[in-house]
């Protein structure tokens, strides 16, 4: 069983001259990569970071985002990665809550920097060059330009990865925290129910703050792929780096696809090399299935449900043949519906009924609970099942169909993800 550190390391060995990222004009193999990845963690050392600490970062898709995020996983620091929109008070909590240590930012959210009262007390590197004003901050350039020896695995499969933040609706945020070998096991999976190939390149778009983004970056490494960067979406861009950069696989949100196929410069656009397409994160209309389906013409075209606690719970790899349907528990899952207001996980509905989704907590890619939050462990995690918050039905050939949300019907449930 691997950590992400040693999975990075033996992903190097095995394709050091392949592409792994690309942002704009830079281009790295993995080998080229590493090197500035270990430069990281050598400067983690140097500012006294340890296995174990956590380190918030509010940042976009640059490879900046990524390097840091691979540096954490070999330095066996925590990554806590926060939406690059968050206000003051919200990265406040965020450092109080992780009890972070240092903090990573770039220009776009360097207003809510200067404006938490936290951010002083801990140690600050800065992306880019367009932040002069804090001059206590650590450049991250200096960081990836001084040589340092090859930054080796510093944590076992059983260490703390990552925590990502929940966006609750009527509470705080809740901390998600995930062990190694959950979120390689949660990549194992997502290339396996892809069908991805040696040499995917993918559009990394969906914001590695966010577990489908997350997701992508894993997937990639695992097989010698690219991860194409793209800041912040804009569907001009989006079309211009699938054609450019031969794009071969799209793993979106259902309105980021929508605004793509939509955009003027989308017909003149060559996206034969999009062979894959998944979606997650909301439903995806009748007529937009039918319009990607008809464009793309994919070979795969994956409905994937999940969550940032479990990341898959089920899978529909041929979303058009049954539009609407979430499909089948995922290969390290199993999956129930309950009935509304169940507070058991054998009180099953019945075929057709609709009631609230279940997941097993024992799979390989789930999480353990939330970060200091007993109350929310004891709303959600029971007899060993994660209880969503999700409703849904299963139909009479074991298809999962979501329809919505317990808290919509006024029934104890899960939060939203």
């Amino acid at each position: 069983m691997f950590d992400l550190g040693t999975s990075f390391v033996a992903s190097v060995a095995r394709d050091p001259g392949a592409v792994a990222i690309v942002d704009a004009e830079l281009r790295l193999t993995y080998a080229q990569w590493y090197r500035r990845i270990s430069s990281v963690v050598a400067a983690f050392d140097d500012l006294g970071l340890r296995p174990g600490d956590h380190i918030v970062t509010v940042l976009q898709n640059r490879w900046q985002a990524a390097t840091i995020h691979w540096a954490c996983q070999l330095a066996g620091i925590v990554i806590t990665p926060i939406n690059w929109r968050a206000k003051a008070d919200e990265l406040d909590f965020c450092i109080e809550n992780s009890e972070s240590r240092a903090l990573v930012y770039e220009s776009v959210s360097a207003g809510a920097v200067a404006g938490a009262r936290l951010a002083g007390n801990l140690r600050r590197i800065v992306v880019g060059g367009a932040v002069a004003t804090d001059d206590q901050a650590i450049r991250f350039a200096q960081m990836t330009d001084a040589p340092a020896p090859e930054a080796l695995p510093r944590v076992g499969p059983e260490a703390w990865s990552i925590m990502l933040y929940t966006s609750g609706t009527t509470s705080k945020p809740k901390g998600v925290p995930r062990r190694h070998r959950a979120e390689r096991a949660a990549g194992v999976a997502h290339v396996a129910q892809n069908l991805y190939g040696r040499d995917e390149r993918t559009l990394g778009v969906m914001p590695l703050y966010h577990t489908m983004g997350v997701r992508s970056l894993i997937s990639m490494s695992l097989i010698g792929g690219s991860f194409v960067c793209l800041p912040r979406y804009d569907p001009r861009q989006a079309l211009a780096i699938i054609e450019t950069e031969k794009i071969t696989n799209l793993y979106l949100v259902p309105t980021l696809y929508h605004d793509l196929v939509h955009h003027p410069d989308f017909e003149a656009t060559n996206t034969s090399s999009v062979r894959k397409l998944g979606f997650a994160g909301a439903p995806m209309t009748d007529g937009l299935l039918q319009k990607l389906n008809a464009t793309f013409k994919p070979d795969l075209f994956v409905n994937h449900y999940g969550s940032s606690e479990i990341y898959t719970f089920t899978i529909n790899q041929n979303a058009v043949a049954k539009p609407g349907s979430a499909g089948k528990a995922g290969i390290n899952q199993l999956v129930r519906v309950v009935r509304l207001a169940a507070r058991s996980a054998s009180d099953l509905a019945s075929t057709n009924e609709e009631g609230e989704v279940i997941a097993l907590l024992a799979g390989d890619e789930s999480f353990e609970g939330y970060w200091r939050r007993p109350d929310a462990d004891a709303k959600s995690l029971r007899e060993g099942w994660y209880f969503t918050g999700d409703t849904g039905f299963v139909d009479k050939d074991g298809d999962l169909f979501v329809t919505g949300r317990t808290d919509d019907m006024i029934i104890t449930g899960g939060e939203n993800v």
